[in-house]
């Protein structure tokens, strides 16, 4: 592995090209922190894809592009004077001591759930009004609700048996299938998003992710619904002309392939 000198002059080596790129390409020059932006998205989106398939020279590569847009927005603060990129590493390097004082200061904890209790202590104490005001707007519903239960849980609010949660899950399940039962498509919904947000809570009790699982059953089904279109093919038939029967048959090898 590289050493420290050796990873100093590589981050150099980047910020010096992304000097030239803002004065010299014409598509760099024109970007702002606003254009950026949903192309930081795309490459974290990557990054994760990249992580969940355990690819580790993908995940090098896919880490180089988000590394890249650190460095691109504390070029742009840079140029109106707002911050740059050593005031952007010294904030976190601040944060983290701060919130780390069982490390740089004489807390003592026993475990990983106290450090996440202590965390969101902290933070209350540096101005925030709210715990959930570190959750982003912006991010997917689901991610969203994992971030949320993890927030309240670490000030306290929570389950204390898995087998409550589940209960929940069973409870919130009852309420969706009667409204099903009355055809409110609004009230169903709303029934539907709990049941949702109960699943999730429950995954969190059971130490899973719900969006690292979501995407594992995403990506099983696109493999065997792929291999039930390639079976098709080489039958010369079209998937619209199949039965449901017929393409059990292939599923279900496809299942067995896994």
């Amino acid at each position: 592995m590289n050493t420290r000198e050796q990873q100093l002059q590589a981050f150099g080596r980047l910020l010096d090209i992304m000097d030239d790129l803002r004065t010299k390409c014409p598509w760099d020059k024109k970007q702002t922190m606003q254009s950026l932006r949903h192309l930081t998205i795309e490459e974290t989106y990557e990054l994760g894809d990249a992580i969940l398939d355990n690819d580790l020279q993908e995940i090098k590569k896919e880490l180089g592009d988000v590394l890249l847009h650190i460095v691109f927005y504390s070029k742009i603060g840079s140029e109106t004077g707002d911050f740059d990129i050593a005031d952007v590493a010294n904030a976190i390097c601040d944060k983290l001591i701060d919130r780390h004082p069982h490390i740089y200061g004489d807390v003592v904890v026993a475990d990983e759930e106290e450090v996440k209790k202590n965390w969101e202590k902290l933070k209350l104490k540096e101005g925030k009004k709210s715990v959930l005001e570190g959750v982003p707007k912006s991010l997917p519903a689901l991610v969203k609700a994992s971030r949320i239960q993890d927030k309240v849980a670490g000030v306290g609010f929570d389950w204390e048996q898995p087998e409550q949660v589940f209960e929940k899950v069973k409870e919130e399940l009852s309420e969706l299938q009667e409204e099903v039962s009355k055809g409110d498509t609004d009230a169903i919904e709303a029934e539907f998003g709990d049941v949702l947000f109960s699943m999730i809570n429950y995954a969190r009790f059971l130490k899973v992710n719900p969006e690292d699982a979501l995407e594992r059953t995403n990506k099983k089904f696109i493999k065997r619904f792929q291999y039930l279109e390639s079976k098709a093919q080489e039958s010369h038939k079209q998937l619209k002309d199949m039965t449901l029967a017929e393409m059990d048959v292939f599923w279900e090898e496809a299942k067995k392939m896994q």
